[in-house]
């Protein structure tokens, strides 16, 4: 354990990361720290992360971050879910939405009153018990008492990062502009101890977090620290971006759409529509990729299609010696579930609850790599399920993702699901119950049993449950605002592009 007091941290990087972390630094421990954060206007970022998930909203919480003036700055609109097209075949779609469906008893989960009220034809579709569902497929949005509707945003990152520049300056974090040349590290310890700028300025620190994105100047080409390969799981390895005008009203849910060799986001903002494939390099050129998604974009395109590399995986250890690497530098996991800004926050959080204000001390350091790769994990499993649960057999891609070995851990949460119809979540896990449920049973798992305390209801009485359901889930969607109306209500944005 150093036992040197932890008070000037050093934030290499902005972007999303950069500030996510400088705000929540500052707004929690600002009064203790110097923060610095160091970025040069002339290096862009990724900045294409434009969808979010209900974690956002909890992280806007405990910052204190009013979330109408939040939205006004990004414009912003309200997300319920994803929706996924062509995923289990072609012509055939769900929503992955965020909300809670139907009822659980505490013995087993709603799904299992569900599959056998589908045996006995007493009950509709699986999304019918949702309203966050439901309210996604009818373009309709609005806050509910005592928290009635769990969402996300979709936002401009670049706005983002602009929005929290401001709001961590006001706590006190210094901005310092310029190109990191040099890592400078101590002779004895291999700590790092500064980092020097091309302007010949070298900024110290105690602590330093890693928001370098995919080049990972401090916890890669510094540090050493080794990246473990996805890519047998996980084979998308390319994306192309554009925007493009918006032509109709925005809908409250991203676009997932599955192409020849990879899929499609189409995420809706105030003023325009953030557009991009992901898709695997080895099945599709990054030519073609461009000329698939131009053909398959609604609207004047804005922007000149920029082609993002990445190689999906994680550092073996995000935390080293005083380094924390932090978003791209980190690792990266497609945004196919939208979780980039979700694991920056949550990097934050858990490095605001092992702070070393009075030392780095290695037990602190195991504990947070623990927990970073559980989690990661986790959303790595949920995400390759999408690929490999596929009906789909016309083209080579397709029939590559359907074969392929997946993880041990995957394979027994789909054994489970299929078998018995039951999931059981890890403690700490992003995705809970319902999640999985409504991919599996999206991407064409039916369980061949129900749990038997279902069969303790007979078929009038499991109506009667199923039927109250669904008729509070239809009185409250009836009831709400249209999605665009709500938006432009409460936070109709400031600027237009």
């Amino acid at each position: 354990m150093t036992s040197n007091r932890v008070q000037k941290i050093v934030i290499a990087g902005g972007g999303t990361a950069g500030w996510m972390v400088a705000a929540g630094l500052s707004r929690t421990l600002g009064k203790a720290l110097d923060i610095k954060l160091v970025e040069s206007d002339e290096i862009g970022t990724v900045g294409v992360g434009e969808a979010t998930i209900p974690t956002l909203v909890t992280f806007h919480r405990l910052l204190d971050i009013n979330e109408q003036e939040f939205m006004a700055a990004t414009q912003g609109t309200f997300k319920l879910g994803i929706g996924f097209e062509n995923w289990r075949n072609v012509g055939q779609h769900y929503i992955h939405s965020f909300g809670t469906t139907g009822k659980d008893h505490w013995t087993a989960g709603f799904q299992h009153f569900w599959l056998k009220g589908r045996q006995r034809n007493l009950a509709g579709d699986y999304g019918d018990y949702c309203v966050e569902l439901k309210a996604a497929l009818e373009n309709k949005f609005a806050h509910l008492p005592r928290g009635g509707m769990n969402y996300a945003f979709h936002i401009d990152a670049g706005l983002y990062a602009k929005f929290l520049r401001k709001f961590s300056e006001g706590y006190g974090v210094q901005r310092i502009e310029g190109k990191i040349t040099n890592v400078l590290t101590h002779d004895d310890s291999g700590f790092i101890k500064a980092i020097r700028l091309d302007s010949g300025a070298e900024i110290e620190g105690d602590l330093f977090i890693d928001c370098t994105g995919f080049r990972a100047l401090l916890i890669g080409q510094t540090l050493h620290e080794p990246y473990e390969d996805w890519s047998h799981w996980l084979p998308c390895d390319s994306a192309v971006a554009v925007q493009t005008e918006s032509v109709g009203e925005a809908v409250p849910y991203t676009r997932s759409i599955a192409r020849e060799a990879g899929w499609q986001w189409r995420i809706p903002l105030q003023s325009r529509v953030g557009n991009g494939m992901v898709y695997c390099s080895r099945y599709l050129s990054d030519e073609q990729a461009k000329q698939s998604l131009l053909a398959n974009v609604e609207g004047k395109v804005r922007t000149e299609p920029r082609v993002i590399k990445f190689k999906p995986g994680q550092r073996r250890q995000t935390w080293v010696k005083n380094c924390v690497a932090v978003g791209l530098a980190s690792g990266f996991i497609e945004p196919l579930e939208s979780t980039s800004i979700h694991l920056i926050g949550r990097s934050i959080i858990r490095l605001l609850q092992m702070f070393p204000g009075t030392g780095i001390n290695p037990t602190d350091i195991e504990e947070f790599n623990r927990q970073t790769v559980a989690e990661l994990e986790h959303i790595r499993d949920f995400i390759v399920l999408h690929y490999h649960v596929t009906d789909r057999q016309d083209t080579p891609f397709w029939n590559a993702c359907r074969t392929m070995k997946i993880p041990a851990s995957l394979q027994h949460r789909i054994d489970l699901f299929r078998e018995t119809g039951r999931v059981f979540r890890f403690q700490n896990e992003l995705f809970a119950e319902n999640s999985w449920i409504q991919v599996m049973l999206g991407q064409g798992i039916v369980p061949k049993q129900y749990h038997q305390v279902a069969d303790l209801m007979g078929d009038a009485e499991l109506s009667r449950f199923l039927d109250q359901i669904k008729s509070h889930v239809d009185s409250t969607v009836l009831q709400l605002p249209k999605h665009q109306a709500y938006v432009e209500q409460y936070c109709k944005a400031s600027v237009s592009y």
